[in-house]
């Protein structure tokens, strides 16, 4: 028994060693963000139409969404870069709000069908949007810039979080008079590509057409880390 009651007592003893240890961190947060030049722009657009019967507003709008997807194709959009978003047909109600009592009717339908583009040479943007009016489009329901590849503005952003991190863990040492160690842990969230604040010059197609400002893009990687008081 007494074997016991002393092993027991060392097992406690190791328990409160080891959280006074794990106790002994200095733990900080830091956010690195990143800003450049968009080279690609992302739009969603569509046509509705609307009519008393569903053929003719479905064929009114396949028409015209067939059209504006052949002058993407001939204004060197590929394939790979437009997606059908959403493709509806719903009814037009007419007497739902009456106060007379009457049944509320059908009278016409409305078709609607919304593409996604992704634009990789932004030169052509502003003419792009003007021809998909031309042709037909009426809805416009985005339009986002972006990068290709994101990798290497993470990259550096990452970086930049890393050394924030670093310096306010070295901070906060020397503020409490202790000395910073190794990192134990460090962990990371990556952030979304959003405009930036601050605006470029306004980027518009030397062809003319609609003139859009292209403005910035910001990167942010967020990094927790955990370094260890060595004394």
């Amino acid at each position: 028994m007494k074997k016991i009651a002393f092993l027991a007592a060392m097992l406690a003893v190791t328990a409160v060693g080891m959280a006074h240890a794990e106790e002994r961190r200095i733990m900080v947060d830091a956010v690195g963000t990143v800003q450049a030049e968009p080279d690609m722009a992302t739009i969603t657009l569509g046509v509705t139409n609307e009519d008393p019967q569903a053929s003719n507003a479905m064929q009114a709008t396949s028409d015209a969404v067939a059209q504006i997807l052949k002058r993407l194709e001939d204004m060197g959009i590929e394939a790979r870069d437009v997606q059908t978003r959403d493709l509806s047909l719903s009814p037009v109600w007419s007497g739902r709000n009456s106060s007379s009592g009457e049944q509320p009717e059908i009278s016409g339908f409305v078709a609607s069908n919304n593409v996604q583009v992704r634009v990789r040479d932004l030169t052509q943007l502003g003419t792009i949007m003007d021809a998909v009016i031309q042709d037909g489009a009426n809805n416009f329901g985005g339009l986002n810039f972006g990068v290709q590849d994101p990798t290497p503005l993470q990259t550096q952003a990452r970086a930049k979080a890393v050394a924030e991190a670093t310096a306010k863990a070295e901070q906060l040492a020397q503020a409490a008079n202790v000395t910073l160690g190794e990192v134990q842990q460090i962990s990371e969230q990556v952030g979304g590509i959003r405009p930036a604040p601050q605006m470029r010059a306004m980027a518009m197609s030397e062809a003319g057409g609609v003139p859009v400002a292209s403005g910035e893009i910001s990167v942010s990687v967020s990094v927790s880390m955990e370094f260890e008081i060595s004394n």
